[in-house]
């Protein structure tokens, strides 16, 4: 308990940023990977070109290679100057979006093609037919597997703290350098790890549950 107790404030602000940069990099990956995943169903071949491309080059990608393009190719290039969390936001957000857009793409394929006839026989643009047609129905079978993405954000998001980014990672290794007990220290941050994914997890589920009633 000493190890958390006398360093409270360095676990705290840790938490916190663990807590702001899966919630950031959430967002990005959420919509990016409905946008992508409009793509890969678009009739437009160019778009489902990219989407096809964006999907096959990101998960096929190691995450720590994504944030050394980011950190070390984007601000040279780019955008200089940009903040450590605007970048590992980036190389989170971008990497997760390729599975989140594969997860809803499989949502999308569940609805049956005959709503979709539906809504062009009525005079639905393709946008406006995914828009309120298809999505809204995908969105009971895209649930449990976005679940498991964003948890498995989480987790990766500890790569950013070896990029000078404060999380729950880089405090590890701040206290480890100071000679403190690695695994007091790792007993902490686990559970700290344990409480973000189980909120994640029981907040879907309770999602899950709401959609079940709507059937």
């Amino acid at each position: 308990m000493n190890v958390l107790l006398d360093h409270l404030p360095e676990f705290r602000e840790g938490f916190l940023g663990t807590l702001a940069i899966t919630a950031a990099s959430a967002v990005l990956a959420l919509v990016l990977g409905i946008l992508i995943a409009g793509f890969r169903v678009s009739p437009i071949p160019p778009l489902r070109a990219f989407g096809t491309a964006w999907v096959t080059l990101l998960r096929n990608t190691p995450l720590t290679l994504l944030f050394l393009i980011a950190f070390f190719v984007i601000p040279q290039i780019f955008f200089p100057g940009t903040s450590p969390f605007v970048l590992a936001m980036g190389a989170l957000g971008c990497y997760t979006s390729s599975f989140v857009c594969e997860a809803v793409r499989s949502g999308i394929n569940t609805v049956p093609l005959g709503q979709a006839e539906a809504a062009r026989s009525l005079g639905l643009t393709f946008s406006q037919t995914l828009r309120m047609i298809v999505l809204p129905q995908a969105t009971r079978t895209v649930i449990p597997p976005l679940s498991s993405i964003f948890i498995a954000l989480t987790k990766n998001s500890a790569i950013a703290g070896a990029f000078s980014v404060s999380e729950l990672f880089s405090v590890s290794k701040l206290l480890s350098d100071k000679g403190y007990a690695i695994g007091w220290i790792f007993l902490w941050i686990a559970l700290a790890y344990l409480v973000i994914t189980f909120t994640i997890s029981g907040v879907f589920r309770l999602l899950e549950r709401r959609l079940e009633v709507a059937r």
